[in-house]
C-alpha cells in the first residue's frame, strides 16, 4: 500500500509540473483555466458542503474551471471524463490571482467549456494475491458515512426510518443523506436513539408526540420538559407534535391553532434553554382542504398555518414543518391533477412550499418533516382510500423524489428535507411500504439518484 501512494504522489507531481510549465496561452481556454487535482475532491451540484456529491474526482485528474462562487471558496468546471460541478479552490493548483480572475458563476449558468485533455493516473499493480484482497475487501466495504462536524445551516436532507438496521443506514449514506428522523412519544428515554444517530454519522430529528391532553395546562409543561430532555441529550432538531389539525393527533372538537402555538411556546423556551443549537420545528399540520374552514372538529391546513402565524407561532420555532406525501405529477409541475379540486395547492410540490411561506410571511424556512411518493409496485394493489397512486411506478418515485429534493435546495425557502420513508414495511390500510424507498428485495432506486 505504501509503494502505491509513493507511486502516486510522484505522478501527480509530475503532472504538476508538466502543466504549469505550459505557456499560459495553453491553460487558459476561453476564459477558463486548466488545472490539475492536487488531491481527491468531491465533485459537487453546487458551491457548498450542503450539495450534493456527485462523485469523487482522483488527485491526478485534469479539471478545467470556467468560473468561481461569488462567496469565493469554490469553482466550477468540468473534470476530463466529461464530469461537471463544484469543488473546494484548495483542491487545484490555481492562484489565489487566477482564482479571483475567474468569472463569477451560479449552478443555473450553463457550461460552455469543454473537458480538457488528461490522463487518469494508473493503479500500480499490487500482484495477485494483493489484488484478490483488495476486490474482496472493496465488495464487503461498506458506504462510509458522513462527518458532520459543520454548524446545522444551509440545506440538508434526510430519511424517516422505521428501525436503523445496516441496510437502512447504508441505502441513506448511498443517497448523501446527513439526517435521520424517528417519530418518538413524551416521557422516554430519547439518548439511545440519540446515540445510534450519531455514532452512524447522522444528524436526528426527533418527531415527539404525547400521551396527554394538550389542553391541560399541567400536560403542556410536562410535555415541555419531555422534550427539553431531548434537547439537553443532544438531538439536534425536535419537531413539536404531529399533525394537530386533524382529530387523530389532537382532542377532537377542540383542534386550535392558538392553543397549539401555546404549547409551541413552552417546548420552544425548554429546548432553548436546554440546548441552543436544537432546531425547532413545528408540527407539520395534514395537508388537506377536506374541512371547507378550520374549527374545532378540524382545520384545513392552509388556515392553521394562517392562524398560528397570527398567535405568533413564529417566534417560538427556527423552521416551519410541512408535510406533501399526496403527489402523483412531477414536483416541478403545477397543473394537471386529475383528481378532483385539481387547482388545490396540496396536489402540488410547488402550491405546497408557496403556501405555507407565504402564510408566515416568509419569516421562517420550511422543513418537509415528510416528503414521499406512494409507489405499489412490488406490492400489489393499493387499499381504496390510496387507489390515487396506483399508476405511480418504482421509476417515477424515484425520480419524483430525486427532482423534489433538488428543487427544495434551489428554493431557497426550504432548510430541511425528510423523506417519508426508508424502510417500513407494513402494506396494510396504510401502505407505508409503498412510500419506502428500500424496496422488496432490497434495491432503492431513489439512493442511487439521491446520491449521484
Amino acid at each position: 500500500m505504501a509503494r502505491r501512494n509513493v507511486l502516486r504522489h510522484r505522478l501527480v507531481l509530475a503532472l504538476v509540473l508538466i502543466l504549469f510549465a505550459m505557456p499560459a496561452s495553453l491553460r487558459a481556454q476561453g476564459g477558463a483555466l486548466d488545472t490539475i487535482l492536487n488531491s481527491d475532491a468531491r465533485l459537487r451540484t453546487g458551491p457548498g458542503v450542503d450539495w450534493r456529491i456527485q462523485e469523487v474526482l482522483p488527485a491526478g485528474f485534469a479539471f478545467r474551471a470556467d468560473g468561481r462562487a461569488p462567496g469565493g471558496g469554490w469553482v466550477r468546471g468540468i473534470a476530463q471524463n466529461n464530469s461537471q460541478g463544484w469543488i473546494v479552490d484548495t483542491a487545484t493548483n490555481l492562484t489565489p490571482e487566477q482564482i479571483a480572475a475567474l468569472p463569477a458563476k451560479w449552478v443555473e449558468d450553463p457550461f460552455t467549456a469543454g473537458a480538457p485533455a488528461g490522463v487518469v493516473p494508473p493503479a500500480a499493480d499490487p500482484g495477485p494475491a494483493e489484488s484478490d484482497l483488495a476486490v474482496a475487501e472493496a465488495a464487503a466495504a461498506p458506504v462510509e458515512p458522513v462527518v458532520n462536524a459543520a454548524p446545522v445551516r444551509g440545506f440538508q436532507y434526510g430519511g424517516h426510518v422505521e428501525g436503523f438496521g445496516p441496510v437502512a443506514i447504508n441505502a441513506m449514506r448511498t443517497a448523501g443523506m446527513t439526517w435521520v428522523k424517528r417519530q418518538v412519544r413524551t416521557f422516554q428515554d430519547y439518548g439511545q436513539a440519540i446515540a445510534q444517530a450519531h455514532a452512524n454519522g447522522f444528524r436526528i430529528l426527533l418527531g415527539i408526540v404525547g400521551n396527554g391532553d394538550p389542553n391541560d395546562d399541567g400536560f403542556l409543561d410536562a410535555y415541555a420538559a419531555s422534550v427539553a430532555q431531548a434537547a439537553a441529550l443532544g438531538a439536534d432538531a425536535i419537531e413539536v407534535w404531529n399533525e394537530p389539525n386533524i382529530d387523530r393527533e389532537w382532542p377532537a372538537g377542540s383542534i386550535s391553532p392558538e392553543r397549539y402555538t401555546e404549547m409551541l411556546r413552552r417546548a420552544y423556551n425548554a429546548i432553548k434553554a436546554a440546548n441552543p443549537a436544537t432546531l425547532v420545528i413545528s408540527g407539520a399540520p395534514a395537508p388537506t382542504g377536506f374541512f371547507g374552514g378550520c374549527s374545532g372538529v378540524g382545520c384545513d391546513d392552509n388556515l392553521y398555518v394562517q392562524r398560528m402565524a397570527a398567535a405568533g407561532a413564529a417566534n417560538y420555532m427556527d423552521c416551519v414543518g410541512i408535510h406533501y406525501n399526496e403527489g402523483i405529477l412531477p414536483p416541478g409541475q403545477t397543473s394537471g391533477d386529475p383528481r378532483g379540486n385539481s387547482g388545490h395547492y396540496s396536489r402540488y410540490f410547488w402550491g405546497m412550499v408557496n403556501t405555507y411561506s407565504n402564510a408566515v410571511g416568509g419569516r421562517r424556512p420550511l422543513c418537509f418533516t415528510e416528503l414521499g411518493y406512494l409507489s405499489p409496485e412490488g406490492f400489489g394493489p393499493l387499499p381504496g382510500a390510496f387507489g390515487w397512486a396506483e399508476n405511480t411506478s418504482l421509476s417515477e418515485q424515484a425520480q419524483w423524489v430525486d427532482q423534489a429534493v433538488t428543487l427544495a435546495a434551489r428554493s431557497g425557502k426550504v432548510r430541511l428535507v425528510i423523506v417519508w420513508n426508508v424502510d417500513f414495511t407494513d402494506y396494510g390500510a396504510d401502505p407505508m411500504a409503498g412510500y419506502a424507498l428500500i424496496r422488496p428485495g432490497g434495491s432503492c432506486p431513489a439512493c442511487d439518484l439521491l446520491g449521484r
